[in-house]
């Protein structure tokens, strides 16, 4: 990876720092919901997947959330991967950390029987959008 980190599968001790981390990615959103969306996203293993990027102590310092959709804007197959979201510490970017959420997540989905991956970004997040295109994802 390029880094002190090495991504796995979210497990039942990492849940805190997986909030921790959601919480700086969407800070607008209240507890009670991040709670609510954590839930629902264990709840379906068979549509949902967690990776985190976690150093030597174990400590999360990053994580991508994956899901199976039946559709997305510009792919032509289904299922579709897709990330929903991803985020990772200011002090572990442009380390191989994105890289390797992205190929993790990649996996699982091929793992699922998908051909494509997509996500989406807002028009106003120009540091997201450039990441995703340096991951390769294409604009449409």
């Amino acid at each position: 990876m390029g880094s002190a980190l090495r991504v796995m599968t979210l497990k039942r001790t990492q849940v805190d720092a997986w909030g921790r981390l959601r919480s700086r990615l969407w800070p607008a959103r209240p507890p009670d919901q991040q709670r609510r969306e954590m839930a629902d996203i264990l709840a379906d293993p068979e549509f949902n997947a967690v990776f985190v990027a976690i150093d030597r102590e174990r400590a999360a310092h990053a994580f991508l959330e994956a899901s199976l959709r039946m559709s997305a804007e510009g792919c032509r197959s289904h299922p579709i991967g897709y990330i929903e979201g991803w985020y990772i510490e200011p002090e572990w970017r442009n380390r191989g950390v994105a890289e390797a959420l992205q190929a993790r997540a990649e996996a699982w989905a091929a793992s699922q029987g998908c051909r494509e991956m997509a996500t989406a970004v807002e028009a106003d997040e120009r540091q997201a959008r450039a990441a995703q295109q340096a991951l390769g994802y294409e604009e449409v």
